[in-house]
């Protein structure tokens, strides 16, 4: 089980994307996901696992929603939520400042 960088994002404002999916045939283990706001002004996010990529995203899939982020701050979400082949995580940011990285593992 080897450490790394699972998926690394630069937001588009007000769209859900995607951070992360599970490859087939394998698991992952997703340690920490720390966001950045990169700009000068206060900012939301959104967090969420879908069973799969092509879920359409419902309210029981979200780990966090519209939490604001300070300017010029980060925030690291310390989890461990284990992930299936397939499982997704998706994110949403209110504006193009905030930054999303996940790391954890792959098995």
């Amino acid at each position: 089980m080897a450490y790394k960088i699972l998926g690394q994002l630069a937001a588009a404002a007000t769209t859900e994307e995607g951070l992360y999916a599970v490859p087939a045939s394998s698991s992952a283990v997703v340690s920490t996901i720390v966001i950045a706001n990169r700009g000068a002004t206060a900012a939301t996010y959104r967090l969420a696992v879908k069973p799969t990529a092509a879920t359409t995203l419902a309210t029981n899939h979200y780990l966090a929603y519209d939490v604001a982020i300070a300017a010029n701050d980060s925030t690291a979400l310390t989890l461990g939520v284990t992930l299936a082949a397939t499982n997704a995580i998706r994110t949403y940011a209110s504006n193009t400042n905030l930054t999303f990285t996940a790391f954890g593992s792959e098995n």
